[in-house]
């Protein structure tokens, strides 16, 4: 070997063992934890035992209230599910774009590929991301080839990994994405998707409801898969066709193998449960867990999701460095589509707790969410009233690994770090709440600007907070907001219509 070869081989060593040197201080580095945010959805304010349920027994999710902080005003970016998936990832409040709204299982990508997420923010600090479970903010460009390789996917927008579902379970395409490719397609038998109207004359939950284990209460009676008719058409496809109560299961496996499969580099999971969004199917060594039928059961099951994931955490002997984050991407809802029994059998249990509303409301209820976060190395044990939104761990995270965002679009996001770790007890002066229209949260005050529309939704039943006049409400003295102050404040309503209005605006 030439002197100038060993020299070039010395140097490139020398180069990696920096890498590899660097890679290890930075995940051992106190200010780079591991972070994983379990993302419920459907999780209502009253569905968790450290919230306050008692009919249903959450023990991991209190094992993170109990060694980590609880938030008391911890809250969503919006009362459904893809707007508020939205905010947490861009730092941008949903109803400031256009086509954030309940997106069909056949949208394209919502965020745009290059754009600040947190997602990209972490892997420029060094984290390998990742993303398992529901999705619901679109795939691909244009009409999708779901036989083929599917761009753009998580992966533009910052995830190295990603193991999800298209939509959400009542939603076509019924199959799992990895890597932005369908798992287990068979090419000879290619899928097809379709909305508005059907495929051939394959049968459908409503031309033949004999065909199904489970039946819709309102809407929901499209294509049927596994026996369970769901909103859009599908054809084909039928070796990747999942198997509703395999669900759980199958993300958590992903999850897990995620967590195990690079110890060198810290790592950013957002393990996105589809519990207890219907259908709700959970795996029959749930059934029965609680007397409320499915919904309950499958709340249990996204506990048990959760515990899975501290286990492992305990036996890599990673728990200690690693955040760990539940919340839920909106409010709680009940009969959502199916029939099953969650009505009937709901008792004395309150999904919603104290709060009004749920599920698509202005309420409270609708935003104001499950916020847990542990941290054993950093984060002491409490309760924090300070509020906080899904849509600031874009720059509290940031600040805490030093890494760069793009403010121009990640507007609305906000450096709370000092609130989220438990060492300060300020929060938010103000946060907007969405649900179709706007509400305003400021400090004890809560408005909900005047507007057109039903008091409930005719399927759910939920209160959707729309009232012609607008509604004020003082939540240290009336957290149920049953008592409308409007008339006798009209400074503040004034006032907070100002505001409301200025953050509308910029």
């Amino acid at each position: 070997m030439t002197s100038h070869l060993r020299r070039i081989r010395t140097l490139l060593g020398l180069v990696i063992a920096i890498f590899v040197t660097h890679t290890i201080l930075v995940a051992q580095s106190p200010s780079h934890p591991n972070i994983v945010i379990i993302y419920a959805d459907d999780l209502g304010y009253g569905d968790v035992g450290a919230y306050g349920a008692t009919e249903i027994k959450t023990p991991n999710f209190d094992r993170i209230a109990k060694e980590g902080l609880r938030f008391t005003s911890g809250y969503s970016t919006s009362a459904t599910c893809t707007p508020s998936r939205y905010g947490l990832l861009t730092g941008e409040y949903p109803w400031r774009k256009k086509g954030t709204g309940i997106a069909p299982g056949d949208a394209n990508l919502i965020i745009e590929p290059g754009r600040t997420t947190l997602a990209s923010v972490l892997k420029s600090a060094g984290y390998r991301t990742g993303v398992v479970g529901k999705w619901h903010l679109g795939l691909g460009e244009g009409k999708i080839d779901w036989n083929k390789k599917i761009l753009p996917n998580p992966s533009s927008i910052g995830f190295d990994h990603s193991m999800i579902m298209a939509a959400t379970g009542d939603r076509v395409p019924c199959v799992y994405v990895r890597d932005g490719l369908v798992v287990g397609l068979d090419t000879n038998d290619p899928i097809e998707v379709q909305y508005g109207k059907p495929i051939d004359d394959l049968p459908s939950g409503k031309t033949h409801p004999e065909m199904l284990r489970m039946k819709p209460s309102h809407g929901h009676d499209n294509a049927i898969v596994d026996g369970i008719s769901r909103i859009g058409f599908m054809k084909g496809g039928k070796s990747a066709l999942w198997k509703d109560e395999e669900m759980a299961d199958t993300f958590t496996r992903a999850a897990l193998s995620f967590i195990e499969s690079g110890k060198q580099q810290p790592f950013f999971l957002l393990f996105a449960l589809h519990d207890p969004h219907v259908p709700r199917v959970p795996h029959p060594r749930f059934v029965g867990s609680t007397t409320m039928g499915p919904r309950g059961d499958a709340i249990v099951q996204a506990d048990w999701c959760a515990g899975e994931i501290l286990k492992r955490l305990d036996t890599l002997g990673i728990a200690e460095n690693t955040m760990v984050i539940l919340s839920s991407d909106n409010g709680p809802v009940v009969d959502d589509g199916y029939q099953d029994q969650a009505v009937e059998k709901l008792g004395i249990h309150r999904p919603a707790g104290p709060l009004r509303g749920g599920k698509y409301s202005k309420f409270e209820g609708g935003t104001r969410v499950p916020f847990l976060i542990r941290w054993p190395a950093r984060i002491k044990p409490g309760v924090s009233d300070a509020i906080i939104s899904q849509i600031d761990l874009l720059a509290s995270l940031s600040k805490l690994t030093g890494a760069e965002y793009d403010r121009r679009t990640a507007k609305d996001t906000m450096d709370l770090l000092p609130a989220l770790l438990g060492e300060s007890a300020v929060g938010r002066d103000s946060l907007v709440e969405h649900a179709g229209g706007l509400a305003l949260r400021s400090g004890k005050w809560k408005y909900i600007e005047g507007s057109a529309g039903p008091a409930k939704n005719a399927n759910t039943n939920s209160e959707l907070g729309n009232l012609k006049d607008p509604q004020l409400y003082d939540l240290e003295k009336d957290r149920s907001e049953q008592s409308n102050l409007a008339q006798s404040e009209p400074q503040v309503v004034q006032k907070l219509q100002q505001q409301l209005d200025s953050i509308r605006q910029q």
